[in-house]
């Protein structure tokens, strides 16, 4: 009898709570536009020249369409980068202004097929090509569109390479034709390292993983081994036979970066919310080192390595 008035007791509760719940919607989409920041400087093996994408935010709830897409870009801003002892003053270059050379090193540049995106991409770049990245300098971004004032900072860290990469069986069933990546690092002791890696395929475009980054805090001063799966396009169609494995015959290249904290707070905090979908998901807020916007302005040493996949 004390069982079931318990439970008679909590559900004259929950009914009483429910009757006075209502459902909330938050008006996301009468939230003001921001301004969106994405621009890279590199220094290293084929470093490419620095750039800034602006953008705005789109209401959460848009239809996207091309014309949605172009209109998002922000035009005539301000834009510059010191390196701590000269300004360097960037211009807006769109891809529907280049000619077809410039138009191919523009998509190399971004990783993009642009002739088939039908997008005019606009991006802001040193026309000097006199900003180069270095090791140890520290890089301030200022922007000024619109009467608002971003401005972020970034760094290039000493470079930390791989010792070694090579090709093994896959877990599970032998294969003849596929083969999964592994490499050394040795980690320097006492120094915080943060880590990005791309992979690109008989020289195509290079492709981040989907687990991108990784800091030293478990092997600081170690020698250490992991696995390096393929990056693909977030577009790409996912297959978990063969995902992160690569192809006998084939030619890798691996892109090896080393970055500072904040950019890899940004994309540890992005990918780990990719990962996390669903309804019954941890929200996670992705970090900006933007002040005044959102986004990331991050710099890269970068060391290349090619193997074949034997």
């Amino acid at each position: 009898m004390k069982i079931i008035k318990y439970i008679f007791l909590i559900l004259s509760v929950f009914l009483t709570f429910s009757a006075c719940e209502e459902e909330y919607i938050p008006d996301i989409n009468n939230e003001p536009s921001q301004v969106v920041v994405e621009g890279y400087i590199e220094a290293g093996d084929g470093a490419f020249p620095p750039y800034i994408i602006i953008t705005k935010s789109l209401p959460f709830y848009s239809s996207f369409s091309q014309n949605l897409i172009n209109s998002v870009f922000i035009h005539d801003a301000e834009v510059s980068v010191n390196d701590g002892t000269k300004d360097y003053l960037f211009t807006e270059i769109c891809f529907n202004d280049l000619t077809p050379e410039q138009k191919k090193t523009f998509g190399e540049l971004l990783n993009i097929n642009l002739d088939s995106t039908g997008l005019n991409f606009c991006a802001y770049v040193d026309p000097s090509f006199q900003l180069k990245g270095e090791v140890g300098k520290t890089y301030k971004l200022s922007i000024n569109t619109d009467g608002k004032n971003i401005s972020a900072t970034t760094s290039i860290p000493a470079p930390v390479g791989l010792d070694s990469i090579w090709f093994e069986q896959p877990p599970g069933d032998p294969s003849d034709t596929l083969r999964r990546m592994l490499c050394y690092v040795s980690d320097p002791l006492g120094a915080e390292n943060f880590y990005r890696y791309f992979t690109s395929i008989n020289d195509q475009a290079f492709y981040s993983g989907f687990n991108s980054v990784v800091d030293d805090k478990f092997f600081n001063g170690l020698r250490f081994k992991f696995p390096l799966p393929k990056g693909q396009s977030r577009g790409a169609e996912f297959d978990r036979k063969t995902y992160g494995l690569y192809r006998t015959g084939d030619t890798v290249r691996v892109k090896w970066t080393n970055i500072d904290k904040s950019h890899f707070d940004f994309w540890n905090t992005l990918e780990f919310n990719r990962a996390n979908g669903g309804p019954f998901s941890t929200y996670t807020r992705i970090k900006t080192n933007i002040n005044g916007g959102l986004g990331i302005w991050g710099g890269y040493y970068t060391n290349i390595y090619s193997i074949k996949v034997k």
